[in-house]
């Protein structure tokens, strides 16, 4: 952070730390507080991104054990809006805080780099941190393409780990216990006590991974019940009719990215209906089965829905999702949005997954090396340096696990990247 003398170099900076990829936040709001809160680790938890509640920078050998249960226990142990400094349990072990919990329940943790106890400037660093969390929620709420990549990237990757960390936890434990049950071993009290300590871990195992799905996933009527409220608000002056068909209760629940692209795309399109003159009356449906959320808006009105411009609005967010769009307005009988969201990741080609990982800045680089383009060709289309190239280049070859300019190329055009537009 700069010195306290040049607020406006100081707003410029807070600018670059809420402008950038949402899953890279935690590194530049660790870097802009650096020097007037010196740290080793910093731990953003919010319920509001369901890919990734734990955002983190500093010690890695720290912040990968930082659990989703520690995070919840400090919050719990905080009031909004009142910094403080504090001794919690942080990745396994009992350490001095700064701690600070948004008025709308985003929490930040740093830990202090020395043992010193006092928090500097508690309310100004709840101010930059009040800002930074309300960045974090209107990225989520708008669900632009680039964050539903990378939230459904970060959802799948931690469902597959964590179903595999629980079938090897739950295979062992139920070893143990089949063992310490054999009437043909002694000392029962022994045994008795191993039982049950097994028996203890192995709910602890199931019950972490019910509270992760608890974060990652919403009930259909929940979610919806979310959206009436947003629409209500939006057109609260609005003097059209408004019909709301909420989804059954026996649904199955919505992954976490799929609720939030749901309710974004939702609420633009009852925007653009809302534009239409003399429009007297609106439905908006979702239903769901097993496979998809099915979102359905139509009214009985003029039919002068601007579909080419809605189309435009939503067909980024519907592509990265793999979603069906269909758009229609009969001019005198009507118009109707129609989104198909399947609830399971879409089959990609081979490195799609790999492509997710890449921030915004890394893939407009990999789309052009895929071209056959230069570092000096790359950094002055996209108003660069050559040194800030390789550094991208560099981040793309590590991220999708390859050695050679050639490979990633390669990845990007099997997945449809950095294909040259057709003539």
């Amino acid at each position: 952070m700069t010195d306290a003398r040049d607020p406006a170099a100081d707003l410029v900076a807070l600018r670059d730390v809420v402008d950038g990829p949402l899953h890279e936040i935690a590194r530049r709001l660790s870097k802009f507080l650096a020097e007037r809160w010196p740290h080793t680790a910093l731990v953003i938890f919010t319920r509001e991104c369901t890919g990734r509640p734990r955002k983190v920078a500093g010690d890695l050998e720290m912040i990968n054990k930082v659990t989703i249960g520690e995070l919840e226990e400090i919050s719990s142990a905080v009031e909004p809006g009142l910094p403080v400094t504090t001794t919690a349990l942080v990745a396994g072990e009992q350490r001095p805080v700064w701690v600070v919990r948004d008025v709308a329940d985003t929490l930040l943790v740093l830990v202090p780099r020395t043992s010193r106890r006092r928090l500097p400037e508690p309310r100004l660093l709840a101010a930059i941190f009040g800002l930074v969390a309300t960045s974090i929620r209107q990225q989520v709420a708008q669900a632009s393409p680039d964050y539903l990549a990378e939230s459904r990237a970060a959802s799948s990757e931690r469902e597959r780990t964590l179903a595999e960390m629980a079938a090897a936890h739950e295979a062992v434990l139920v070893s143990i216990l089949t063992t310490l049950r054999s009437t043909g071993l002694d000392d029962g009290r022994a045994r008795l006590a191993a039982a049950d300590s097994a028996s203890a871990a192995l709910v602890a195992l199931r019950s972490a991974q019910k509270s992760d799905r608890a974060l990652s996933e919403e009930p259909p009527p929940a979610a919806f019940t979310r959206l009436r409220t947003e629409i209500r608000q939006m057109l609260r002056h609005h003097e059209a009719r408004i019909e709301f068909v909420a989804p059954s209760r026996d649904g199955r629940p919505l992954p976490g990215d799929i609720a939030h692209a749901a309710r974004a795309m939702t609420c633009t399109t009852v925007l653009a209906f809302a534009a239409q003159p003399r429009l007297a009356r609106l439905r908006i449906a979702w239903t769901c089965d097993d496979a998809a959320l099915h979102v359905d808006v139509r009214d009985q009105g003029s039919g002068e829905l601007d579909t080419a411009a809605l189309r435009r609005q939503l067909q980024g967010r519907a592509r990265t999702l793999g979603a069906g769009l269909d758009l229609d307005a009969a001019p005198g009988w009507g118009s109707r949005v129609t989104i198909d969201l399947p609830l399971d990741p879409p089959a990609e080609p081979s490195g799609g997954t790999r492509l997710t990982t890449l921030n915004r800045r890394e893939r407009e680089v990999l789309a052009l090396l895929a071209q056959g383009k230069r570092n000096k060709a790359i950094a002055g289309e996209l108003g660069i340096t050559e040194s800030t190239v390789k550094f991208h280049v560099t981040g793309v070859l590590q991220k999708l696990e390859v050695t050679s300019r050639g490979e990633a190329a390669a990845v990007a055009l099997s997945a449809g990247l950095g294909a040259p537009a057709a003539p």
